[in-house]
């Protein structure tokens, strides 16, 4: 008799959920429509595809490429949610939302609080940045600490396929502005694909795995460098504890204070500069919450204080690798 051999789970990459993730919000609902740079077919569905499909499936009247014009276009998409429609904008890439700071910072996170609860602004602005293409300073810095500091927009940033498509899921559903952080060299990396109409929680962190020794909280990419990390240190005899954030405003305090309450021990690694960043507003409420617990001072690592290098060699030094995590740890450990 034959025996059946299991079927392998069905792969995606991040680029690929992503444009599931939007493809059904737009068909549960009609009042979901997409704008931004060249986001239309006859563009190829934006600089790298991510919306590929979308007009032909759905129409330009829900997929509109603008003009090159951040303001404009987060400015189109705020009064669009103000009407009723589910808007989601692309700022191609994050050092361009620059440009768009007022719309995003003074209209878009605050009509709710000036309107004194009347009204949501339900936008989701995506953005793709990340080093490891040589794109230089002005095309690939992590700024999310910039709109964290900002009451009223949540900020995510998926590190796998399965969380970029439920994140998404639940940020077109979200009343309130979502800063989408997409990280531009694991696009096109695969893993587990996500099921249809899946969400992951706003401000819910995942552990990815279990430790004893010290908690590593990361996100986006960081996620990838932090894994093999993990591995390595697992060989040294060091149980890490890893904590993938996946939302970075609201942050889940209570999933990273138990785990460290644990283990004592934490670092905090993200590809963002390291001074006034993420990893400081962190590594103080550890310090306020866990002083009596923790057996070493909290580590931050992240990238230089420097505008992003063009050079390889120093692009690569410019941001936390596998070795930088795995040396801090053990650092920690000491």
């Amino acid at each position: 008799m034959a025996t059946q051999t299991a079927a392998k789970p069905a792969k995606a990459n991040i680029l690929q959920a992503i444009n599931a993730a939007i493809a059904d919000a737009m068909e549960a609902d009609d009042n979901v429509v997409v704008l931004g740079e060249d986001v239309a077919d006859p563009e190829e569905g934006g600089v790298c595809g991510v919306t590929k499909g979308l007009s032909s499936r759905f129409g330009d009247a829900r997929v509109r490429s603008t003009p090159i014009s951040e303001q404009a276009i987060v400015g189109a998409a705020i009064g669009a949610s103000l009407v009723g429609f589910k808007p989601v904008a692309e700022i191609m890439l994050m050092n361009f939302t620059t440009v768009a700071m007022d719309m995003i910072v003074n209209h878009a996170a605050k009509l709710r609080f000036m309107s004194g609860g009347q009204t949501h602004v339900p936008i989701v602005i995506r953005t793709m940045t990340g080093t490891g293409f040589a794109s230089g300073g002005q095309h690939c810095d992590y700024l999310e600490a910039w709109f964290a500091h900002t009451a009223g927009i949540k900020v995510v940033a998926p590190s796998s396929p399965r969380d970029a498509y439920g994140l998404m899921r639940s940020a077109i559903d979200d009343p309130d502005p979502v800063l989408f952080i997409e990280n531009l060299p694991t696009y096109w990396t695969p893993a587990e694909a996500p099921e249809k109409d899946h969400r992951v929680p706003i401000g819910k962190a995942n552990l990815l795995s279990e430790g004893n020794d010290v908690t590593i909280i990361a996100y986006a990419r960081m996620i990838q460098e932090a894994m093999p990390a993990v591995a390595q240190l697992a060989e040294a005899g060091i149980s890490a504890e890893l904590i993938d954030l996946r939302t970075i405003a609201p942050w889940d305090r209570d999933t990273v204070l138990a785990s460290v309450a644990k283990t004592g021990r934490a670092m905090i690694v993200h590809e963002a500069v390291t001074p006034f960043g993420v990893g400081a507003e962190i590594a103080s409420v550890l310090n306020e919450e866990l002083f009596g617990k923790l057996k070493a001072p909290v580590k931050r690592l992240g990238g230089a204080f420097c505008a992003v290098p063009f050079s390889k060699p120093l692009e690569t030094a410019f941001a936390p690798q596998t070795a930088d995590i795995a040396a801090a740890a053990k650092a920690l450990m000491a």
